[in-house]
């Protein structure tokens, strides 16, 4: 009995621990689950960073309306239609004495005192003629804005206006200018105009005209904010002191069709439906782009 005690506590105890298989297995595992998640990681920077799919833009056909200017054009008169030929001097049209129109007003003073005690005459009446001796005109003939039997709507330097952040420093501003392709413009009290181009880079370039009649191409002038002081300066880093001179910016066809089909895509409504659109600059990964901030329409 003594001797079977003494074999048992020679006998060692079951110990437990970590072999080389669970080593390398458990290594294995912790190596596909880092896997696992190093792709979702990147899947989702992938899918955050991704650019927007660019849509297939329509061209856009420039039509220009038939509407006219909403105040006004100072250089226009009036289309007056005669059945007499137009006249240079205008002391040849016929035109009464004195003592004629004298006599017509008598008739007149009359007539309307015979009118007032009849009493007879319908509140609703509302065909009129003309009594006067006709004249002989000709004018410009442009039709004004309105909602007559003419087509309405302003033209797109009417309608458009344009917002450059005031942030920023001036080679920003003038970055935005060469990317959409703007060429500057001073009209000078003498009448001579004076064109910059690649503003923001070291050599811009110059060039000058007598006038600016020959211009076709859409232009815009400050109508406020701080940006115009830029301009400035971008002629005077070129050599030039245009202080006083009236500012231009020139758009080329391709950044006005651009500026048109955003201005379509904002709303969809019709070109002479839009009183105003009102654009600002944005930046983004390809460079600069448009944005409508707001659209006003006729009511």
């Amino acid at each position: 009995m003594a001797q079977a005690t003494s074999q048992n506590d020679h006998r060692k105890a079951p110990v437990m621990r970590v072999t080389q298989y669970d080593q390398v297995s458990s290594s294995l595992i912790a190596v596909v689950l880092a896997l696992i998640i190093a792709v979702l990681w990147l899947s989702i920077v992938w899918i955050s960073n991704r650019l927007p799919q660019t849509e297939n833009e329509v061209a856009l056909e420039m039509i220009d309306l038939a509407g006219g200017a909403e105040d006004g054009a100072p250089d226009e008169s009036l289309m007056v239609e005669s059945p007499e030929d137009p006249v240079d001097d205008p002391s040849q049209i016929d035109t009464p004495d004195e003592e004629n129109q004298v006599e017509e007003m008598l008739d007149s003073v009359v007539e309307l005192s015979d009118k007032a005690t009849q009493q007879v005459q319908q509140q609703t009446q509302t065909d009129l003629s003309n009594s006067g001796k006709v004249g002989s005109a000709v004018g410009t003939g442009k039709r004004a804005l309105g909602l007559g039997p003419g087509k309405r709507g302003l033209p797109r330097e009417q309608r458009w206006f344009i917002k450059f952040s005031d942030r920023g420093s001036l080679i920003d501003y003038a970055k935005q200018i060469d990317y959409f392709k703007i060429e500057l413009g001073a009209l000078l009290r003498s009448g001579k105009m004076i064109y910059l181009s690649n503003a923001s880079s070291d050599k811009p370039v110059i060039r000058t005209a007598s006038s600016g009649a020959n211009e076709k191409r859409l232009y815009m002038t400050w109508q406020g904010g701080e940006r115009k002081t830029s301009d400035l300066s971008l002629f005077k880093k070129a050599g030039h002191d245009v202080a006083g001179a009236i500012l231009f910016h020139f758009y080329p066809k391709e950044t006005e069709n651009k500026l048109l089909t955003i201005e379509k895509k904002y709303r969809n409504k019709k070109f002479d439906e839009i009183r105003r659109t009102y654009f600002t600059v944005r930046g983004n990964r390809a460079g600069y782009n448009f944005e409508v901030t707001r659209q006003t329409y006729f009511q």
